[in-house]
């Protein structure tokens, strides 16, 4: 995903728009995805990117672990 994008209410509700190619907006929607998301918002992702940026995202210690297993688990 890429541009400006309308994000679902349930991710994102201070805002109607979220500027993914803006760094700080990417990573701050990646986080709210992979706290809040959906199956159907998680489908959506790039692992890779996740992969990648999961070191610089701010989640709960707990998500961040499930997330971590799973990205591990994925690669292999």
């Amino acid at each position: 995903m890429k541009g400006k994008i309308k994000p679902p209410r349930h991710l994102v509700w201070s805002t109607d728009e979220v500027d993914l190619d803006n760094p700080f907006q990417r990573r701050w929607f990646l986080t709210q995805v992979l706290t809040h998301g959906l199956a159907e918002d998680i489908r959506q992702l790039d692992l890779e990117e996740v992969a990648h940026e999961i070191d610089n995202l701010h989640l709960p210690k707990e998500i961040e672990s499930l997330w971590r297993t799973f990205l591990d688990k994925h690669h292999d």
